[in-house]
């Protein structure tokens, strides 16, 4: 399965990532998000992160970076309890120092139900709840980004 969420902010690709990268910032815009376990000193651009969501959540979540390109983005394998799959953030400058910023994942079950009611399953339940889980995610990091850039402006988007 896959689900995929788009935005566009204000800033530059710098600024964007700036702030994607820095986990200390998580808890204030990545859904679900309660402490980071272990970083790896090279991540973002190699290596592991280890983090924990909170209580009910995806519990503890393994980040192995596959692919990273500076200004351009990173795939990550990434794993939980239940589920093993790829995380991708791309990035692409826009006119008038704007960003897009996309955010995917794919997935797939570890423990797979029986036949097709698992496909039902996953495309009803599991990944409306992914992609609403990414676009809350890319919401909040676009007020968070809005206010890092003008912190003397509060911002409604």
């Amino acid at each position: 399965m896959k689900a995929r969420a788009q935005i566009v902010a204000a800033g530059r690709i710098s600024d964007a990532e700036r702030l994607w990268y820095d986990t200390s910032r998580w808890a204030s815009f990545i859904d679900g998000f309660h402490h980071v376990a272990s970083v790896d000193p090279e991540w973002p651009a190699s290596g592991t992160l280890t983090w924990d969501t909170h209580h009910g959540g995806r519990g503890r979540v393994l980040e192995i970076v596959e692919r990273y390109e500076a200004r351009v983005g990173q795939t990550s394998s990434v794993e939980d309890a239940t589920t093993v799959g790829t995380q991708a953030i791309g990035f692409e400058a826009l006119p008038d120092e704007h960003v897009r910023i996309t955010l995917e994942l794919s997935w797939q079950l570890k423990q797979r139900g029986i036949g097709p009611i698992q496909w039902v399953v996953d495309g009803l339940f599991i990944r409306p709840r992914q992609r609403e889980a990414l676009v809350r995610t890319l919401g909040r990091f676009r007020r968070e980004l809005a206010v890092e850039l003008e912190p003397d402006r509060l911002v409604d988007q």
